[in-house]
């Protein structure tokens, strides 16, 4: 993805961030912003990937529950 916008916090924890929405600057990556880039945007704020993202965080991170989160929010591509 090419933009420079607010991503999940990769660290373990399973907060989203916390991001002014209403800021333009938060968001002024997303003027460059490819399809991939606006998609996630979009993702990230869904109530239920938040709910599965908390969950997976959780638990221990097998392949087969993070291959499944992927196949299910559309997050795998073939190369």
């Amino acid at each position: 993805m090419g933009c420079s916008s607010p991503r999940v916090n990769h660290a373990g924890n399973g907060e989203m961030p916390n991001t002014d929405w209403r800021s333009e600057e938060a968001y002024s990556g997303l003027k460059s912003a490819e399809a991939a880039d606006l998609a996630w945007e979009w993702l990230r704020r869904d109530r239920d990937y938040q709910e599965d993202y908390r969950r997976l965080s959780r638990r221990e991170r097998s392949s087969a529950a993070a291959g499944q989160f992927r196949r299910k929010w559309g997050l795998s591509f073939s190369s």
